[in-house]
């Protein structure tokens, strides 16, 4: 049995949750979310608790699935979520305007980075963070769709990985890097 799939989803006040066939939307503070139901599973809702059942041991894999996706919906459209994302390098910006980010990460030319709906984003300038000496920027990204922030988090990631000697490039604020030591001469 699916551990996470028989946990019961709690409905905050404020929300509520419509049941259609192969979609489930959830309207809260924040916004509305629309979530897909994966064939053989079914929701029932019951007063302010949500739950997922499936029809037989063949739709295991999707049970665990479901249910985590609907609670990202319900805690989406409550809380939100966040991710933030460190700039790091000499020269190396990040200048947030409307919708959209400009990079100077060490390319011969400027990075225009479009933000999709649904994605804010603000950026914070914190002396130095621990070890990191070159450290530039912090980006917070938030938003209530936490597939659509976790994408837009890893294109900007992609744009500049950072490099395994120094550390400069755009990378996770929450994943520690280790570097690699570099060559000795004698």
């Amino acid at each position: 049995m699916s551990r996470i799939g028989k946990k019961i989803i709690t409905i905050p006040k404020g929300v509520t949750v419509a049941i259609r066939d192969g979609e489930l939307e959830v309207k809260g503070p924040k916004g509305t979310l629309k979530t897909p139901i994966p064939e053989g599973i079914t929701f029932k809702q019951e007063g302010d608790t949500l739950q997922a059942e499936r029809a037989s041991d063949e739709q295991r894999a999707l049970h665990g699935l479901a249910r985590a996706l609907a609670n990202n919906a319900v805690v989406g459209v409550t809380e939100g979520f966040t991710r933030q994302m460190d700039v790091v390098g000499v020269g190396y910006k990040a200048d947030v305007q409307a919708k959209r980010i400009v990079f100077s990460l060490g390319y011969s030319h400027p990075i225009e980075f479009p933000l999709p709906e649904g994605v804010e984003v603000k950026s914070e300038r914190v002396p130095a963070k621990g070890s990191i000496q070159q450290y530039q920027v912090t980006l917070t990204l938030t938003g209530i769709d936490k597939q659509k922030l976790g994408q837009v988090a890893a294109e900007m990631y992609n744009l500049r990985k950072p490099d395994p000697y120094k550390g400069k490039g755009v990378r996770y604020a929450d994943v520690k890097l280790k570097l690699r030591p570099g060559k000795t001469g004698k």
